[in-house]
């Protein structure tokens, strides 16, 4: 059957993109993943894609939510209020009155001074250029350089995609606590933070059904 049986991985990610499996299942391999590495790595791919069917970074938050986000040490309200999408809620629709520009968004909360720090985007345009690319969203100038590949590549090729959320789960120490079945120690090394930490567990729990656990 594979390490990622295709009936699984259906109901795991009914959603995924075309040839998404079969690259995972390559990278998985090239790797040596299974079990518990492997439920761990497609619990929080599949959290970081939005179940696998985008491997491009969104940016269109409403105002409030560019500042619950990334807060204001990293966007100003004038700017969120700026650049954030505006809905409006009419006879109970909500409807878009103005959408997000997600290119002046990428610029600021990845640029700067914490964008040349954090992420290596030391050129105009590179929070945008450099925006979340791949299964694994690898972010900034230094992230996505280091990976071996180009930004168009993560977003547009399965294979490509998978090969370098792999390595990122391995160079960034993720084996370790997927080995003790932590998924919050896995998520501060994927995320840096506890974002969507519930999600990632569910999503976990999900993918060691798919591996067979």
């Amino acid at each position: 059957m594979g390490l990622i049986p295709a009936d699984r991985f259906r109901t795991f990610a009914p959603r995924a993109t075309a040839g998404t499996r079969e690259a995972l299942e390559a990278a998985a391999v090239a790797h040596g993943f299974s079990g518990l590495v492997l439920a761990h790595w497609l619990g929080q791919m599949f959290v970081e894609s939005k179940g696998f069917t985008t491997r491009e970074e969104s940016l269109d938050y409403s105002v409030q939510g560019l500042l619950d986000t990334f807060g204001r040490h990293r966007i100003s309200k004038a700017d969120a209020e700026k650049f954030g999408r505006i809905d409006k809620v009419v006879a109970g629709k909500k409807t878009t009155v103005r959408p997000a520009h997600q290119n002046a968004i990428a610029n600021i909360v990845y640029g700067g001074e914490w964008g040349r720090k954090n992420l290596g985007n030391t050129q105009p345009g590179d929070g945008w250029r450099f925006r979340g690319s791949g299964d694994k969203q690898i972010t900034g100038r230094e992230n996505i350089e280091a990976s071996g590949f180009t930004p168009d590549q993560l977003r547009t090729d399965p294979v490509t995609s998978a090969t370098a959320s792999a390595d990122f789960f391995v160079k960034h120490g993720c084996v370790a606590p997927a080995l003790r079945d932590d998924v919050k120690g896995v998520t501060l090394k994927v995320n840096g933070g506890v974002n969507g930490l519930n999600a990632r567990i569910a999503a976990t729990t999900a993918a060691k059904k798919v591996v067979g656990l």
